[in-house]
């Protein structure tokens, strides 16, 4: 069976390291990549048997590469500290790749959980990311956020969830959701010519009412209208940053 290589990128998640190490002790090998927490993150980390390696944060697609890179395996999970792998899906993965997998990466679904509740609707109902690849095939997309894995090939899709714990404060939620509506901004910034109206009112309008309305944010009380209004606040707050770094002439280096 090929080796995997756990991978934990992260930055002052003392609250949350121990849980997602702890979930990925199984593999061949974990690697956290820190980028210069300041907290007891890695206090923690070194109290498993991890490797621990420290890079500073440009981007999320610079930071999985370079973590990729480290691997000394020919597989890769990558995880985020707010995410677990729970036995079975660790079983499934243990299965598949002792049968020489057919597909180049995997996409695992996520069971939802803001604020203490699990989200079901509000848009998260299929939530899913591409996490485990065989690194010799895939690369990250060059984007800020968001980032995409480029698969030669399809894409497979097991069948157990992970668990994601994505809210873990208020401050930490607000200050995660600033850092993301930047660097959004930027990856629009080259291709949106001229902010308009559109962009700061209809556009937020639009996405509250599918993530609320058409796919049932509604159906999750008030965690699902902060979830959606969180959203839709979001994209105004995206195209007002681009607007101000249209203005301000704002250059990405």
């Amino acid at each position: 069976m090929p080796g995997v290589s756990a991978i934990i990128i992260c930055k002052n998640e003392e609250q949350q390291i121990a849980g997602a190490i702890e979930s990925l002790l199984w593999a061949d090998e974990v690697l956290i990549v820190d980028s210069y927490s300041t907290d007891n993150t890695l206090d923690i980390a070194r109290r498993y048997p991890v490797k621990i390696l420290q890079r500073p944060f440009d981007n999320y697609s610079a930071q999985r590469n370079w973590a990729t890179d480290q691997a000394s395996q020919p597989w890769v999970l990558m995880l985020d500290a707010d995410e677990r792998i729970p036995e079975d899906l660790q079983q499934e993965m243990q299965q598949l790749l002792s049968s020489n997998p057919d597909q180049p990466a995997y996409k695992i679904f996520r069971k939802n959980y803001f604020m203490g509740k699990r989200v079901r609707f509000s848009g998260w109902q299929n939530d899913g990311v591409v996490r485990l690849f065989d690194k010799s095939q895939c690369r990250y997309s060059d984007k800020q956020v968001h980032e995409e894995l480029v698969v030669p090939g399809e894409v497979g899709k097991l069948k157990h969830k992970m668990l994601h714990y994505t809210y873990k404060s208020l401050p930490h939620y607000i200050d995660k959701w600033n850092s993301y509506s930047w660097f959004a901004a930027k990856d629009r910034l080259k291709r949106t010519k001229k902010i308009t109206m559109y962009h700061l009112a209809v556009k937020p309008f639009i996405w509250f009412f599918i993530q609320y309305i058409l796919k049932l944010g509604i159906l999750d009380g008030k965690v699902g209208f902060t979830i959606c209004s969180l959203a839709a606040t979001s994209v105004y707050m995206r195209y007002l940053k681009i607007w101000r770094m249209q203005e301000e002439n704002f250059t990405i280096d």
